[in-house]
């Protein structure tokens, strides 16, 4: 990235880009995806077309960073900032950042945009390079911390297996009992499925 773009990137406060993702997010859960313009965004944010392009480039990027906001919103860092000294309490920690009827409306909207990032492979590479891929490097580094206390054994299989696990928990619950996501029900998935299966105790 040139000087130039790093300058013009940087123009917009915290506030404004808050805003905007926050437009963008509502224009999500109206429309869907496909029919989100870039006009739509301006028009609703006030804002011009050539300001939106130049600060993320596309309508893929920008859908893709404001759902990675939306996730770690009121959260200054990632996954690896929660270190209550166990991974069980770490993993409830996660569980417990939103409260149920947040885990909702977001469950909602990633459920709305599933189809969407399969046909539209620009949306793919963007979630993956600005929302999937920083997600799993935090979760990673929680993982490795509860490694180095001896908490689970680094040759544990179900290791590369924890990210499908919670986030098919999150995913699955709406299609197989026709209810939303809640703290409690994640908290009981981890201390019945998934700290099982890294053999760490729940008691």
């Amino acid at each position: 990235m040139t000087e130039t773009a790093t300058a013009r990137r940087s123009r917009l406060t915290p506030e404004r880009e808050a805003e905007l993702y926050a437009a963008v997010l509502d224009l999500l859960r109206e429309v869907g995806y496909d029919a989100l313009t870039m006009d739509a965004v301006a028009a609703r944010t006030r804002s011009s077309k050539a300001t939106l392009y130049r600060q993320w480039g596309g309508k893929a990027e920008l859908v893709a960073k404001a759902i990675g906001k939306e996730i770690g919103k009121d959260k200054s860092m990632g996954a690896s900032a929660v270190d209550t000294g166990s991974l069980r309490g770490d993993l409830h920690a996660l569980a417990r950042r939103e409260d149920d009827c947040a885990m909702e409306q977001n469950s909602a909207l990633m459920r709305g945009l599933a189809m969407a990032v399969h046909t539209n492979p620009e949306l793919l590479v963007a979630f993956r390079q600005f929302l999937i891929e920083p997600q799993v490097a935090e979760f990673q580094r929680l993982l490795e911390r509860a490694i180095e206390r001896g908490e689970v054994r680094p040759d544990n299989p179900a290791l590369d297996f924890v990210m499908h696990m919670m986030l098919g928990a999150f995913a699955t619950r709406t299609l197989l009992e026709e209810l939303p996501p809640t703290q409690a029900f994640l908290v009981s998935y981890i201390d019945a499925v998934v700290l099982p299966a890294l053999g760490v105790p729940t008691g």
